[in-house]
């Protein structure tokens, strides 16, 4: 196998997944590649890839030195990018079969929020000029895109200095009303906290963190939020009272206290989204779990009694929040989707509203 035919074999793959709106690209020694399009795993007409056939796929990708740490135990992660085939994010990681390969397929330019289609609230969210915004949900329910997007809307509707710091870089924004900077963890500075705690000397006004990944970086986040900075972030959590839970006990309990209630002050909102199929196989759509800041949910946080946010948010409709559950019901009955896809995503049975719309 020499280079050229293994970046002929990408390539093609590639081209067959950006026809398909794949979302992403599995690559690994010993199996026929594999897409995702709308959530489901699809197999690429063609024959198994072979180790050193990943290897060089691998290469071409990322560059010699990545492959080598791959293959010594490290993962490693950036991005890839051709003018026909836009830019793709690498996952590389070893198994017992040799070196695979996650590619997640980006879209070529940032979308505009509306095209989300998430709540007027969310919008909203953009406006406001300091404070904590989690965008919460688990891997694949597209918290980088709506990130991206919120990043948009504030680029091209207020005069704004914002900085990001991502691991690595998805989409890049150029300046529109407000001047952006983007950092990239491993190429740009050495981690998040460093990162976050040089934007905080930079006269910042957004600060969009990529992901919150240990103490020292949220308590860096914490302090961002409350010191009259706008604060964008995103967490690996399944709904909003877990987020707050998650933040809380990534810290030791005689701090826990304070937390709370640098929390309780901080927050602005949690978005907390998933991605659900459309009725009649007309792709994927986004269904959000909003809770909003308000001063009897900064009570809640404040107190510890986070078994209260889901309540707070179902009778907080007039201040824009709501449960996943109201959400898929109001898309069951617009006939967005249908009960099944609904009811696969909740475990509140419940809840969720048929509108008879077909399971």
């Amino acid at each position: 196998m020499t280079d050229a035919i293994a970046t002929i074999r990408l390539t093609d793959i590639l081209r067959v997944a950006r026809q398909r709106d794949a979302s992403d690209v599995h690559l690994a020694a010993g199996h026929v590649p594999a897409i995702r399009v709308d959530g489901r795993l699809e197999f690429v007409a063609g024959t198994e890839i072979g180790a050193d056939e990943v290897r060089l796929m691998g290469t071409a990708l990322l560059h010699r030195d990545a492959i080598e740490r791959i293959e010594t135990g490290s993962d490693i992660s950036g991005t890839w990018s051709s003018d026909d085939l836009g830019v793709i994010r690498v996952h590389g990681y070893r198994t017992r079969d040799g070196i695979t390969l996650a590619l997640r397929l980006l879209r070529r330019t940032v979308p505009a929020l509306d095209v989300l289609h998430l709540p007027a609230i969310v919008a909203g969210l953009t406006e406001k000029q300091r404070g904590l915004i989690v965008i919460a949900g688990p891997t694949g329910s597209g918290k980088s895109t709506t990130l991206a997007a919120l990043v948009d809307r504030i680029n091209a509707t207020s005069a704004r200095r914002i900085i990001t710091i991502e691991d690595p870089i998805e989409y890049r924004h150029a300046n529109k009303a407000s001047i952006v900077s983007q950092r990239e963890i491993g190429c740009d500075t050495h981690s998040y906290d460093s990162a976050l705690i040089g934007a905080l000397r930079a006269d910042p006004d957004v600060i969009v963190l990529g992901e919150m990944r240990d103490p020292e970086t949220m308590r860096t986040v914490l302090t961002a939020a409350e010191t009259g900075h706008l604060v964008i972030t995103t967490l690996h959590t399944g709904d909003a009272p877990q987020t707050i839970d998650r933040i809380v006990d990534a810290f030791p309990g005689t701090e826990q206290p304070q937390v709370r209630m640098q929390l309780a002050q901080a927050l602005v909102a949690i978005v907390c989204q998933r991605l659900v199929p459309r009725a009649h196989g007309a792709g994927r759509r986004a269904v959000a779990e909003i809770l909003v800041a308000t001063d009897g949910v900064r009570n809640i946080v404040r107190e510890g009694r986070t078994h209260q946010l889901r309540n707070a948010m179902m009778t907080g409709r007039q201040q824009g929040m709501q449960t996943l559950e109201h959400h898929l019901s109001a898309l069951i009955s617009a006939q967005e989707i249908d009960r099944a896809a609904a009811l696969a995503l909740s475990d509140r049975l419940e809840e969720v509203v048929s509108s008879g719309v077909p399971a």
